[in-house]
């Protein structure tokens, strides 16, 4: 009986060490075998946990899990579409101030020549102005340390001048007018960036509005440029949207709606998690009856697709350019605690008519949808509207009746093609060097205190003009290892005078005085400018016995106009 009692008082205590004893084996065989075990991890979504734990525990080799899973986020993105993408945290910021219409900073504008930051400008009241800055300064120094050499990039030079409002940047100064090196102190502060480039009456009766971006300050800049040109009596107006890459939809809302009547469709929303969403003209708009030409081409993208099909779809206006790009994604915001982000595509968006102009991707790293632009080019677009194929399972229809589709970014109203007249081998080679770009910056630098004086791009023009620059620039191309060919050069010499006069205009004047010269000679704008004094802006419906058309009046009699390179390099700011 007492022995009985015995065993059973220490029963318990050998379950409680068989207990123990089975976790330690079971811990032992799940550390060393898990590799062989993966299958017992409870959901897909617990799979990349554990296999970084895996590796982080097993690997042959050490292994940084944060930089593997840096590496691996935008694979993880890419598979789902090619516009939603991973931001790293040294990034997020740059890419955001882009479109905040500010960022902290010294206030410059600046080029790298010869491995050194050459100061193009000074922004008005900005830090630098404040301090003694002046264009043609070379930044040697900055805090104490040398800063010139190859390594010195754009993205390393913004590291250094950009940073938090209120703190002190050391830069020495090289100025040509002084032997000894100029040292500066400089506190950073907020620099405004303007997303409208130019506004402008381009003749007595007409006005032009340039806008880059889409972001936080452009609808006030657009209200500010409005506001400019009605002073001045205009009468219609041309809006560009050539170039521009997109920004904040609702930024493209608010801006459209200054167009648009009370109650007309702008744009909609719909995604598998977002129901719906509708935005309508609230009839506020200051230029409701304005006769409105919109300039599209290739690289128009997202909001700028917004803005021009909210236009087309509700026969607002006339389109005009090439088709755009077609990106018909709604992307959404999404930042991390380590300061990094996503933009994730939540949504489709749909103009007025029904229509989503996003245009085929396959899931992935989607190669020839990234190069979209080149096979477009290969096939003739952007020289023929008739070798653009519309979807006609796609088709939709205007207010007024008039066809349009979907598929495939916004098609315009009025096709003007690029003319390839006057480009040679020549003009690719010293382009494709750089060379232009480098002797006109050189040439500004050298000729700053006469190019200075210069009040606006018409007399700078008219002395540059006496200047024999195409030759001097061919003799240092020469020096550069690209031999005179005087055939090719001839044949090229309007677009080598376009390019050097508009780059050296750039760089003394600045971007708008730019943009006024460059538009002289542009076909497309030439194009709009014709549709408003033939009062042609506002689009009628369709006729069946109108086979000529505005589209095909305009196209033949601007399809010989040279339609210059607008591609040069703007100084970075910061």
């Amino acid at each position: 009986m007492g022995t009985s009692n015995s065993s059973f008082r220490f029963t318990p205590i050998i379950i409680a060490i068989s207990i123990v004893v089975g976790i330690f084996i079971g811990t032992f065989y799940a550390k060393h075998f898990a590799g062989n075990r993966l299958g017992i991890v409870n959901g897909s979504s617990n799979k990349l946990n554990a296999l970084l734990r895996v590796i982080d525990d097993q690997y042959v080799d050490t292994v940084n899990i944060n930089d593997l899973v840096e590496k691996a986020m935008p694979q993880i993105l890419a598979e789902l579409d090619p516009h939603s993408t991973y931001i790293p945290a040294q990034k997020l910021e740059e890419v955001n101030s882009e479109l905040e219409g500010s960022f902290s900073g010294i206030g410059i504008q600046f080029t790298i020549q010869d491995d050194t930051i050459h100061v193009n400008s000074v922004i008005s009241g900005g830090p630098s102005e404040k301090v003694g800055i002046m264009a043609g300064d070379r930044i040697v120094t900055v805090d104490d340390s040398l800063f010139v050499g190859k390594e010195v990039t754009n993205e390393k030079a913004m590291r250094h001048l950009k940073g938090p409002k209120g703190s002190e940047v050391k830069l020495g100064i090289k100025r040509a007018t002084e032997k000894e090196l100029l040292n500066f102190t400089i506190v950073r502060g907020d620099i405004p960036q303007n997303t409208i480039d130019a506004a402008y009456m381009i003749d007595k009766d007409f006005g032009y509005i340039q806008i880059s971006k889409f972001g936080r300050t452009s609808h006030v800049e657009l209200l500010n440029a409005l506001a400019l040109l009605n002073h001045q009596q205009c009468k219609g107006l041309i809006i560009d949207l050539r170039g521009n890459t997109g920004g904040y939809m609702e930024a493209a809302i608010r801006m459209v709606n200054e167009f648009l009547p009370e109650g007309k469709l702008i744009v909609y929303t719909e995604g598998r998690k977002y129901p719906r969403m509708e935005e309508y003209a609230n009839g506020t708009g200051s230029c409701q009856q304005m006769p409105l030409v919109v300039l599209i081409d290739q690289s128009s993208a997202s909001a700028s697709e917004i803005f021009s099909g909210a236009i087309q779809d509700n026969d607002r206006g006339t389109i005009v350019g090439l088709r755009s790009f077609g990106k018909g994604l709604v992307q959404q915001p999404i930042d991390f605690s380590d300061g990094s982000g996503i933009r994730l595509t939540i949504a489709r968006y749909y103009t007025p008519s029904g229509r989503c102009i996003q245009r085929p991707y396959v899931s992935g790293n989607d190669e020839k949808y990234e190069l979209d632009w080149l096979e477009r080019y290969e096939h003739g677009e952007f020289f023929n509207r008739d070798s653009v194929k519309q979807d006609e399972h796609q088709r939709f229809y205007t207010s007024l009746g008039r066809p349009v589709y979907g598929g495939g970014g916004i098609m315009p109203d009025v096709f003007v093609p690029r003319d390839t007249t006057g480009i040679t081998s020549y003009l690719i080679d010293v382009r494709n060097r750089g060379l232009l770009i480098q002797y006109c910056f050189h040439y500004s630098d050298q000729n700053r205190p006469v190019l200075s004086q210069m009040k606006d791009e018409n007399q700078m023009l008219e002395y540059l003009k006496k200047q024999e620059l195409v030759e001097k620039f061919v003799r240092f191309a020469e020096s550069k290892g690209v031999k005179r060919r005087n055939l090719l050069i001839n044949k090229s010499r309007k677009l080598l005078e376009l390019n050097i006069y508009a780059s050296i205009i750039y760089n003394i004047l600045g971007m708008e005085p730019y943009i006024r010269y460059i538009n002289q000679d542009d076909a497309t704008v030439k194009a709009a400018l014709d549709i408003l004094r033939q009062g042609e802006a506002f689009p009628k419906a369709p006729q069946e016995d109108d086979n000529e058309g505005t589209e095909k009046r305009v196209a033949k009699a601007y399809s010989k106009i040279e339609d210059p390179s607008r591609t040069f390099l703007y100084a970075t700011i910061s």
